[in-house]
């Protein structure tokens, strides 16, 4: 195994004198760092980085938690691509830690990623409430901001989405191109956004004159394969409706496989309608009718509040609105 002294040997200088090369730390000479360059170059040395950041106390990375069971899905999958790209951007390097399924593993991946020396922590929370998230930020040595999640406390420390504003906008949309009788499939149980993009298909019923069906809501946890679930369900129920809202794309895509199967063409015979704008739904035949969440200028403001001392304190920033994506999916109930 190649070491520094090796390298010190090869360039004749002495092991302090690459350390602080390396390091950055101390001013070397041009010729001097030339010499331990191509002596890196010609060993094949490779810094023990995690020793270097124990010493210097600096990691040059910031930290991203969230659980895995938010790992499968196309928006979590950019929402990740996002984050490595900026961090990269401000020359940091992003490190994943997984919050598994527990408000104690979130915590203890909050700690490894602090044991790691990162500059700054986004939390992507599943599981911690905000009164947790309120806490921790209160006790933590380095920035952290929360994603997707209102604090009470620390707002200026998080960046979120109004999804029940989002989910009124829909609904409303719904209602305009005549649908009265609109199913709705749900997130997982316990999930913020879940219950207020509920609240919001709920409310802007209500605001209608229509009281909603609880036979129309039915369950599903964000996957394809709970949103294909949930249509099979609303078929063999045998309750009317001319129009399916899933709680997230991924379930609206799994929906249409359950419709298709049964013969029913979009959106001749069914609307159909979700959340996110994920890529999946883009793709599909038809298009599917969705509410754009700006998830990159989200993540784009997290790293900035982390990075940008100036901004740790500033004025919070206001929930963030979704955009109505009409596609082809949406269409006007038959008559009769």
């Amino acid at each position: 195994m190649v070491t520094i002294l090796d390298v010190a040997r090869r360039a004749g200088v002495s092991k302090a004198t690459v350390s602080r090369a390396l390091n950055g730390k101390v001013f070397v000479s041009d010729d001097v760092r030339a010499r331990i360059d191509k002596a890196i170059e010609e060993t094949g040395y490779r810094p023990n980085l995690l020793a270097r950041k124990l010493a210097t106390r600096e990691s040059n990375s910031v930290g991203l938690v969230i659980t895995n069971r938010l790992y499968n899905g196309p928006f979590f999958s950019a929402m990740i691509y996002q984050a490595a790209t900026l961090s990269e951007a401000h020359q940091r390097q992003l490190i994943l830690a997984d919050g598994k399924n527990s408000s104690q593993h979130e915590r203890d991946a909050i700690t490894f990623l602090m044991q790691l020396r990162c500059d700054a922590i986004m939390i992507y929370p599943k599981y911690l409430s905000v009164e947790e998230l309120d806490a921790i930020i209160d006790q933590s040595s380095v920035p952290v901001v929360a994603i997707n999640r209102e604090l009470k406390r620390h707002r200026a420390r998080s960046v979120f989405v109004d999804h029940h504003a989002c989910s009124v906008q829909m609904t409303r949309y719904l209602l305009e191109q005549g649908h009265r009788r609109i199913a709705f499939i749900t997130g997982a149980p316990g999930s913020p956004t879940g219950e207020r993009r509920l609240a919001g298909y709920l409310d802007a019923q209500a605001e209608a004159g229509i009281t909603p069906d609880a036979a129309l809501v039915v369950p599903g946890s964000w996957t394809t394969e709970s949103g294909y679930e949930a249509g099979r369900a609303l078929l063999a129920a045998g309750i009317p409706f001319t129009c399916v809202l899933a709680a997230n794309d991924d379930m609206a895509i799994g929906a249409a496989k359950a419709f298709s199967e049964a013969g029913l063409r979009l959106p001749d015979e069914v609307s159909l309608a979700g959340f996110d704008d994920s890529i999946i739904g883009r793709y599909a035949t038809p298009a599917l009718t969705t509410m754009h969440i700006p998830m990159d200028e989200m993540i784009g403001d997290a790293v900035q509040i982390l990075l940008s001392p100036e901004d740790r304190s500033a004025t919070p920033r206001p929930p963030y609105a979704g955009t109505l994506i009409i596609r082809e999916s949406v269409a006007p109930p038959r008559q009769g």
